[in-house]
């Protein structure tokens, strides 16, 4: 089976993306999805991505997101991933529409796209809608105490302050959050350093795909308990590994805005 592919990231955390709306006879099922996403994120061996993503039509959206991690699990929300589809309906004029909604496991999402005068979407902003912040939590990590907060934005995180990030060990503490009984289904985890009280530091091990170059949620997750804390003001840069984000509330709503990037694209064989 041949697929049509385009992969495309946002600051790093890079998905490959499978339009089922202009090949919608592509028999894709669900019970093969998983190994698709596994062997097309392969590094060495597929094309190589944090997942893949499917864009869909939808009966309550303009268009539907699905999200698979490149360990083959299916997630319910990529801020990341979302602002890169937003580029790509627009840019491949399968929407002339500026605003316009994308149905996710998530809940439906308002996205903008933003362009230069080219015409070329640089930004997208996308409204993430109310995070659930909640209580704090003490767990045992290897032997060190780390306090960490619950927050739910349509997906799980666990956000964890620190003054070192840089020389944090994640692939020792970020594994092991992740598959914590607190957590059924699993973790992202958020690690923070805050700057000041409109900049902060951020990396992220995320659900399915270990550490990756940034996380949209993971970033609106990390502002949202720095907000509810009282630690930064309702505007705040993020900085990740591969770039900036900007998040801010509008009422009790968050917004997240970035960049979105085409890498390139291709036909893949299946078997």
């Amino acid at each position: 089976m041949k697929v049509l592919f385009t992969k495309m990231h946002g600051l790093g955390n890079d998905y490959i993306y499978i339009d089922r709306i202009r090949n919608k006879y592509l028999n894709l099922t669900n019970d093969i999805l998983p190994r698709i996403s596994r062997y097309l994120s392969n590094r060495h061996f597929g094309i190589g991505a944090d997942g893949i993503i499917l864009i869909e039509s939808s009966k309550i959206a303009d268009f539907k997101m699905r999200i698979f991690n490149s360990d083959g699990s299916e997630a319910q929300m990529c801020g990341n991933g979302i602002r890169c589809l937003a580029k790509y309906v627009y840019e491949s004029k399968i929407t002339t529409k500026e605003v316009f909604s994308i149905e996710t496991l998530a809940g439906i999402k308002e996205v903008k796209v933003l362009k230069n005068k080219e015409g070329i979407v640089e930004e997208v902003e996308v409204n993430m809608g109310k995070a659930k912040v909640e209580k704090d939590l003490r767990l045992d990590v290897s032997n060190t105490i780390i306090t960490l907060t619950k927050v739910d934005i349509g997906n799980p995180h666990a956000v964890i302050f620190t003054r070192n990030l840089d020389n944090l060990d994640i692939e020792k503490y970020g594994p092991i959050i992740e598959n914590n009984n607190n957590f059924p289904n699993r973790t992202n985890v958020e690690f923070v350093e805050i700057l000041d009280r409109n900049l902060i530091k951020l990396r992220v091990w995320e659900r399915g795909s270990k550490e990756t170059y940034a996380c949209g949620t993971g970033a609106c997750a990390a502002v949202a308990t720095c907000v509810y804390k009282d630690w930064c003001d309702k505007k705040v840069k993020v900085l990740l590994k591969g770039g900036e984000l900007n998040i801010s509330y509008k009422k009790d709503d968050i917004y997240m805005r970035g960049i979105a990037t085409n890498v390139f694209s291709g036909i893949i064989d299946i078997e």
